[in-house]
């Protein structure tokens, strides 16, 4: 959509009044600029117009000019221009505005046309207004209010009706008597998410949305179509009859499971059932068009039942007394950490997981630097995040702004079930004319939306040493990406351990700084790191580097902070117990090792405030959304607080304060105070105003769109570096590589809750995925149950032998099984 400011403009009069819009803006849109409101239904300014509805019918004519000259005819009695007026109304989003256009959105014609399309819509509509959970955002009642009949002429008994409340799948429930046929849902799982998986089904008046997918509504973007529903007609499984809207708060926050930085709304009201406590109800979207526009994955809908999960939630600070785990205060708990870091003299370890907020890091870091510590981990198989500090995306880039003569290469990631909202974002790239290619040694969900000739292979773990050779491994797709005008590369860890992700992200650095793709808007490396802040715990100096580091020489104190090393790792086991002391800063009691010292619970992110960094390196704010969890504190003020026990400093008083420090330690962090986090600006589309009939129930973007921090080649100071290839790893015979790979849907905790709730039967069960010539090797069919046995364990899962997984290697995917499987590849075994 272009915006107000472009400088290539044409004059429209619109109701008597010049004005001067952007050069082929739809009609809608360009009203919607200047404050005047076309109704639409069918319409959204984020899909292809088709002018179902009729509700935006308006008086259209154009200035009339001489055929022989082509010079403006005027009226010599008023001197003004002459209009053509077309003899019948014509749908305005349906028209692309033209230097001389002419509309009339408010005469007796368009008045008559409006309420006759509302009364039409009406005659088959339920009177159902007090239960319908639309009710008070819905763009039907609205509209009806303004423009509609004040009665009906229809009998209730003359209405069509239908089966009501029928599920579409396990998520979306289409009550059909309500539905208006306006097919805003089946066209955005078609032209957006690329998941046809609704379509119509009958005629007339018993026309109907159907799913055509087994399990129903099969897409991970399902809950969109709830937001752009124009009526009550589709409603998510967890708010329908759970709240009215004018019940509710809303609290812009960050999806806490998305590495992009979805921007998000949490719907919150007091709940008797939360004790009376603020508590979300729903997961809305939040406009930011250059990080997820006004979509979000289902994962980020759905996905947030941990943060008041009683059953599994940490509540009060627990500490081991003479082998027995009790709860106490948080004031003898922090002095016994106070003591442990102390006694340490320096041989202190912390491993950090990516849940941690920016503040909750570098406080933290402050503690253990302060008392002599400098080992910090990040606990993540990925490494790179200095590399993409380097040459990541810089200021001012825009994902939708990639086109025709632009490339995008995505590497080892799946992004179907990494990052969702890339994989629809990078799939419309490709339709507005950017070549995608597709890197991987399988085919991921991302190869059904390039051609044959983008998808590129390469053996398993051999992603760095593709990157590295790519003018020998794939000419022609180095040639286009050498040649293109704008160059991403979306690098991730599949089938690659820490070693084997850096040399991956270093060779894809060399790339764009030797072809002169770095530090120009739009060209950039972008690393896939997993959970919301995996960028920021590098920004803040953690490492999975320093993680194996730790792991090898074991620390007398270790800190675990929001990582669940014992269901991530079967090897971590034997690593802490090694370990002396443990101190837990957790979330979860299960989390907790069983030789831990000290587990102190902290808030998760919808209890607090804070900043995550995205994988795009935007810093971007979420807000206190929800009552607090038992005696849970931020983790930065646990760590404030300790730190002002051993003297050194005073205690942080708030988050913003903690930011203020980083803003003064962090360079990269400079522009990053709260106050400029918070800052908005005026979006195209307008989203989120009070006409939902235009764009939907995705929120405007009240809480700030964030900071990007660019990189550092935007200063030209980054070089090339070498690329330590690492030997990768083979089987002998009788053994399979067991590459672990991910499903968005999983048993992790922050997610398990929400499987228990209403996601479980979303969520796979254990499975391995292997090579038709391997089943047959090992007399392995599809569907047998089968041992995977590997360095640490083993696994009971069912196979899938279709021919997904390349010859030799087996496909684990990970958080699926109720123990801990491969972090990074390994060699293993499968058997019957």
């Amino acid at each position: 959509m272009a915006e107000m400011v472009k400088t290539d403009l044409v004059t429209v009069t619109i109701d008597g009044k010049e004005f001067q819009v952007p050069k082929g803006t739809n009609l809608v849109d360009a009203a919607k600029q200047i404050g005047n409101d076309i109704p639409v239904f069918c319409y959204h300014p984020k899909m292809e117009p088709v002018g179902m509805c009729r509700m935006c019918l308006v008086e259209l004519g154009g200035v009339m000019r001489d055929r022989a000259t082509g010079e403006v005819m005027m009226d010599e009695e008023t001197g003004e221009p002459k209009v053509r007026w077309f003899p019948k109304l014509q749908t305005a989003c349906t028209q692309i505005v033209s230097d001389g256009m002419h509309v009339k959105t408010n005469t007796e014609m368009v008045d008559v046309a409006r309420n006759d399309v509302l009364e039409f819509l009406l005659t088959s509509h339920p009177l159902d207004c007090p239960v319908c959970d639309k009710g008070g955002e819905c763009p039907l009642q609205n509209l009806t209010m303004e423009h509609g009949p004040s009665a009906s002429r229809m009998y209730f008994e003359d209405k069509i009706h239908m089966e009501k409340h029928y599920p579409l799948g396990d998520l979306i429930y289409l009550d059909r008597e309500r539905c208006i046929q306006c097919a805003r849902c089946t066209r955005f799982q078609a032209e957006i998410a690329g998941d046809d998986v609704l379509a119509f089904h009958e005629r007339g008046r018993r026309l109907q949305i159907i799913t055509n997918s087994d399990p129903g509504f099969d897409s991970y973007f399902s809950g969109n179509t709830t937001d752009i529903c124009p009526v009550g007609a589709l409603t998510t499984e967890d708010f329908r009859f759970g709240a009215r809207p004018w019940e509710l708060t809303s609290v812009a926050s960050i999806a806490p499971h998305d590495p992009v930085g979805s921007n998000i709304t949490l719907s919150t009201r007091l709940d008797r059932d939360f004790g009376g406590r603020q508590k979300i109800k729903r997961v809305m979207a939040r406009q930011n068009e250059q990080v997820n526009e006004i979509w979000i994955d289902d994962k980020t809908r759905f996905g947030h039942h941990f943060s008041r999960d009683e059953e599994s939630r940490l509540l009060e600070p627990m500490i081991d007394s003479d082998g027995q785990f009790t709860a106490t205060q948080w004031d003898s708990a922090m002095r016994a950490v106070a003591d442990a870091l102390t006694g340490a003299e320096g041989n202190i370890g912390v491993i950090a997981g990516s849940y941690m907020s920016n503040e909750d890091l570098w406080a933290l870091r402050k503690l253990v630097e302060g008392v002599g510590g400098s080992k910090f981990g990040a606990w993540m198989p990925q490494a790179g995040g200095d590399l993409v500090a380097q040459v990541g995306l810089p200021k001012g880039s825009n994902l939708s702004e990639l086109g025709r003569g632009d490339a995008v290469l995505v590497i080892a990631t799946d992004l179907e079930e990494e990052v969702p909202i890339y994989r629809l974002r990078l799939k419309q790239a490709r339709e507005r004319g950017a070549n995608v290619f597709v890197a991987n040694a399988r085919k991921t969900r991302m190869d059904d939306f390039v051609r044959r000739a983008e998808r590129l292979r390469y053996e398993t773990g051999n992603a760095a040493g593709f990157m590295a050779g790519i003018a020998e491994a794939a000419p022609d797709a180095a040639k286009t990406l050498s040649e293109a005008d704008n160059v991403v590369i979306v690098a991730g860890s599949e089938g690659l351990d820490v070693a084997g992700s850096r040399a991956l992200m270093q060779a894809a650095a060399n790339f764009l700084i030797e072809t002169g793709h770095a530090g120009k808007p739009n060209n950039g490396l972008v690393g896939v790191f997993p959970g919301p802040n995996g960028m920021g715990l590098s920004d803040m100096g953690y490492t999975p580097e320093a993680t194996q580091d730790i792991m090898a020489n074991p620390p007398q104190v270790l800190i675990v902070a929001q990582a669940d090393m014992l269901y991530d790792d079967p090897q971590a086991v034997n690593f802490l117990q090694r370990v002396e002391t443990i101190i837990h800063l957790t979330l979860f009691e299960g989390e907790v090792a069983p030789n831990a010292a000290i587990a102190l619970p902290v808030q998760s992110f919808a209890e607090r405030d804070g900043t995550y960094t995205s994988i795009e390196r935007r810093v971007q704010r979420f807000y206190v959304g929800q009552g607090p969890m038992g005696e849970a504190l931020p983790a930065w003020q646990v760590a404030s607080r300790i730190g002002a026990l051993l003297e050194q400093g005073r205690e942080k008083n708030s988050a913003a304060q903690v930011m203020l420090e980083i803003t003064k330690n962090v360079p990269a962090y400079a522009g990053c105070r709260y106050k400029n986090l918070s800052k908005t600006e005026t979006q195209y589309p307008l989203i989120g105003r009070d006409d939902v009939y235009y764009g939907g129930t995705a929120y405007d973007n009240k809480g700030g769109l964030g900071v990007s921090l660019g990189c550092e080649a935007e200063n030209g100071d980054v070089s090339t570096g070498e690329v330590n290839l690492p030997k990768v790893a083979s089987a002998a015979d009788g053994e399979l590589m067991i590459v672990p790979t991910r499903e968005l849907y999983n048993m992790e905790r922050v997610f398990r809750p929400s499987v228990k709730a209403m996601m479980k039967p979303r969520t796979p069960q254990p499975y391995v995925e292997i090579n038709a010539e391997d089943g047959e090797k090992l007399g392995i069919a599809d569907g047998d149950d089968v041992t995977v046995t590997f360095d640490g364990g083993d696994v009971t899962v069912t196979a899938r032998v279709n021919g997904a997984a390349p010859q030799g290697t087996a496909l684990l995917p990970r958080h699926l099984a109720e123990i801990a499987t491969p972090m990074v590849p390994t060699v293993g075994k499968i058997s019957k």
